[in-house]
């Protein structure tokens, strides 16, 4: 399920962004300060191109979910992220079927609420297990171009998937 954020989940989404397994498949790839974290989140919470919903497991906060440069008039677009609680859900045994969950309610929310033409997003191109499951919910990479943040070079894949393309359940 996934449900508006609130400030009762500043902490875990700093928590579960610093993780490891997160960093490792993200731009920003250094350990990210409570102040950092905090100046993110005022920025988010006033900002009406982005939503920031928590994605709860089984009742459990484990995730969040990000749409951001929404544009609600004309061809409606918008883009979106997610990070989870690696850590907590290989702990319970669940990250495989959490990550499929999550990605699926995403998707809903982005065309069902939202109500978007197109979901546009990024990946990074070593992050062959992500670009699978991608694809395996349709979303189409575009030309791969090269980034640096945090001192490293990185390849990175706009994606995309276009309402008509959605895969229903």
């Amino acid at each position: 399920m996934l449900r508006d954020a609130t400030e009762d989940d500043v902490n875990l989404m700093l928590s579960w962004r610093n993780q490891e397994i997160n960093r490792q498949v993200s731009k920003t790839s250094h350990v990210i300060t409570v102040q950092e974290h905090g100046r993110w989140w005022s920025a988010v919470r006033a900002d009406p191109t982005r939503q920031l919903l928590t994605y709860l497991r089984d009742g459990v906060p484990s995730g969040a979910v990000t749409f951001f440069d929404l544009r609600l008039d004309g061809p409606r677009t918008g883009s979106w992220g997610f990070y989870l609680d690696g850590d907590g859900l290989a702990e319970r045994g669940e990250t495989l079927p959490a990550w499929l969950e999550v990605m699926r309610e995403a998707v809903d929310h982005a065309f069902d609420v939202l109500e978007l033409d197109r979901l546009d997003g990024e990946v990074l191109a070593h992050n062959t297990v992500v670009r699978q499951m991608n694809r395996r919910f349709r979303f189409v990479e575009g030309a791969e171009r090269r980034e640096v943040h945090d001192g490293r070079e990185i390849t990175v894949l706009p994606i995309s998937l276009e309402r008509a393309n959605r895969r229903r359940r």
